[in-house]
């Protein structure tokens, strides 16, 4: 998943960075509203965590703005302020969640996969497709009976697939969903990755098809 992190304290925006992207996601680092409205501009996330007090504005006109656009990418607001009239505020304003500072970065982490579990629909972690179980809490799928451990990467990617069943993907977007503007990304590099999972998937009748010229698409075989 593609995240975008709108927050001015530097060292606290690199900690949160580093720590998501331990678990495969894409973090891209805004330090003011108007860094946060250029990355919008430029790609789509999936989520995004947001700070209120911003050295160019208050967060929560950027939330606004956000929904008065119709943007329906989920928003968890990030403050020190723990009044009960501020998280009411905020959620009413579009956000998805409210998370005080300072925060464990375990329930951060678990505040984000359940907003993106409710706005994909899903009550449970675990999701099967063919004949293939996949868990990203655990970083495995299941084939035959056999648990299967994926890396960081291989569960965003096997997520991606699941959401987009049967539909094409060209490799520019599975860039954009995978990796951030500051990572190095080689030409080849979702090649390996989809390869890899395909050996995952191996002996199932989930198969990642390519389709030539334009990308991949999981379909059942």
């Amino acid at each position: 998943m593609r995240f975008l992190l709108v927050e001015d304290n530097a060292e606290l925006s690199a900690s949160v960075a580093a720590r998501l992207s331990l678990d495969g996601h894409a973090v891209d680092r805004a330090g003011s509203l108007a860094e946060a409205e250029d990355c919008l501009a430029a790609a789509s996330y999936d989520l995004i965590l947001l700070d209120i007090m911003l050295p160019d504005g208050d967060g929560r006109s950027f939330l606004a703005r956000h929904r008065r656009a119709e943007r329906e990418t989920p928003v968890i607001v990030m403050t020190a302020r723990s009044a009960v009239s501020d998280r009411v505020d905020a959620l009413d304003t579009g956000a998805d969640d409210y998370i005080t500072k300072p925060f464990d970065f375990t329930e951060l982490e678990a505040r984000c996969r359940a907003v993106l579990r409710r706005r994909g629909g899903a009550a449970q972690t675990q999701r099967s497709f063919a004949d293939v179980v996949f868990d990203p809490l655990a970083a495995v799928v299941t084939v035959a009976g056999e648990s299967r451990d994926l890396r960081s990467r291989e569960v965003r990617l096997m997520e991606i697939f699941l959401a987009a069943q049967g539909r094409i993907l060209s490799k520019e977007h599975l860039v954009d969903r995978l990796f951030s503007f500051s990572e190095a990304v080689s030409d080849n590099a979702i090649e390996v990755y989809v390869g890899r999972l395909r050996k995952k998937l191996a002996g199932s009748r989930a198969r990642i098809e390519t389709v030539r010229g334009l990308g991949y698409r999981l379909t059942e075989g």
